[in-house]
This record gives structure tokens, C-alpha cells and sequence, in this order.
């Protein structure tokens, strides 16, 4: 790897992780046309970059569920909100802990990852019928952090897979918007820790912190448009997107 690639890299990672098109399935597609195999190092501070551009974003929200928690309001709504985020946490950590090795054999099968985007795709589109009158409740953060938990899989995406759920399930879009968010911290974080738990920060290099660095710039400019985008009603135009990576993926690579 070098210095250009590691900026490449953070920038996919900063805004495809956010924006609803998938960061597994675009870093899996550039590693191959890159010819590159990403150390795990690389992949956990990419990763770190952009869980930094969200706490960033929230930091306010964040404050006050955790404010909410020490003084155990449980009729506050940021409690409420807590409460949802650890169901939807529970409902994801269930789908990784069964099929985590299922999902880890997709990401050598580019036919998969193409696959991964036309569902992605098709969520994106059926989320334009949506009734947004509704507001978030126990089983809905349970169908969106199941849909999180889905979205391990490469081509699949993490932010298009919830909020498209949430939208479907009636809840309001700012609803959706922050609460598909604050739920991915968490489920970057147990990722991490889990599964990088004996890297050392002695391992880390100048290009590690470069992609972090440009992960994290680029993640919070795509947290801004996928914001700017919801509210306005495109959210499903990314579904072209999506379909014509998707077809490109299985015609071509």
C-alpha cells in the first residue's frame, strides 16, 4: 500500500460507509482492482475514522442518553432511545454471533457482492412507499437492528439496509436518520474489540492513520448528505446507484 491508495481507501470507507451503497462491497471491489489485501490493522482503523465522524455528528444526542441513563428518567425520550438502541444492539449481535462465518465467506465472492447491491438496490426503492407517521417502538428497533445484523454481508448496506427498514416500518425520517446512526456505534465498536482484540497500537502505521484521518473528514461530509437527502425525499434514488453497480459487479468483474 501506498501513501495515494491509503487516502483512496479512507475516502470509500468515509463516505460509502454512510452513504446507503455499501463500504464492504466497494472496499472488496477496489482491494481487486487495486490488487491489494487490506491488513487488519488498516481495516479496524478505517473503521475507527468513521465511528469518530458519527460521534462527532451526535455528540449532543450522545450526551443526552447518557445523561438520561445516570439519572434513569425512563420516561425521557433520549432514555426511550437508549432503550431501543440496546434492543436493536441485542437483535444485531444475534444475526453476527449465528452466521458471522457465513457472512465472512462472502466477501471472497465478488459474484455475492454484486448480489449484496441489487438487495440493497431494492430496499432503496420500496423505501420511497413509506408512511412516515409513526414513531420508533421496541419491534421496530428489533426489525432494524436484525437488518444491521444483515448487513455484515458485503454489498449490503448498513446505513440504506436500516433506514430503509425504518422508513418501510412508518417511522418518522428523522427518526430513522438519528437512530440508524447512534445504533451503529455499538456495532462498530463490539465489532472491533471482538475481532481485533490482540492489535496493539504499537501496530499501527503512518498510512493506518492517514485512512483513519480521511475516513473520518470524508464519513462526516457523508453523514451531512445522506441527512441533506433523506429529508428531502431522494433517500431512494440511491437504488440506481445500486443496481447499476450491482450489474456491473456480476457482468464484469
Amino acid at each position: 500500500m501506498d501513501f495515494i491508495q491509503a487516502i483512496i481507501l479512507g475516502l470509500i470507507q468515509g463516505f460509502t460507509e454512510w452513504l446507503p451503497i455499501s463500504s464492504s462491497g466497494h472496499l472488496v471491489i477496489a482491494q481487486k482492482l487495486m490488487n491489494l489485501t487490506i491488513p487488519v490493522v488498516f481495516d479496524v482503523t478505517l473503521h475507527v475514522g468513521t465511528l469518530i465522524a458519527v460521534i462527532l455528528f451526535f455528540w449532543k444526542d450522545i450526551l443526552k442518553i447518557l445523561k438520561s441513563a445516570f439519572t434513569f428518567k425512563t420516561k425521557d425520550e433520549n432514555f426511550r432511545l437508549l432503550v431501543y438502541v440496546l434492543i436493536g444492539t441485542i437483535s444485531t449481535a444475534i444475526i453476527g454471533f449465528l452466521f458471522l462465518k457465513f457472512f465472512e465467506s462472502l466477501f471472497s465472492n465478488v459474484e455475492a457482492v454484486g448480489i449484496g447491491f441489487l438487495i440493497t438496490g431494492i430496499l432503496l426503492l420500496f423505501s420511497k412507499f413509506r408512511n412516515d407517521e409513526k414513531k420508533l417502538n421496541w419491534f421496530k428497533s428489533l426489525l432494524i437492528g436484525t437488518a444491521q445484523g444483515i448487513s455484515i454481508a458485503p454489498g449490503i448496506s448498513r446505513s440504506g439496509s436500516t433506514m430503509s427498514i425504518g422508513l418501510l416500518s412508518g417511522v418518522k425520517k428523522s427518526e430513522v436518520f438519528k437512530y440508524s446512526f447512534l445504533l451503529s456505534i455499538p456495532a462498530i465498536i463490539g465489532a472491533s474489540v471482538l475481532e481485533h482484540s490482540n492489535l496493539a497500537l504499537s501496530d499501527l502505521g503512518i498510512y493506518s492513520l492517514i485512512g483513519m484521518i480521511v475516513s473520518a473528514i470524508s464519513g462526516y461530509a457523508a453523514i451531512k448528505i445522506v441527512h441533506k437527502i433523506l429529508l428531502s425525499k431522494k433517500f431512494y434514488l440511491f437504488a440506481i446507484y445500486c443496481f447499476l453497480l450491482g450489474i456491473l459487479v456480476l457482468l464484469i468483474l
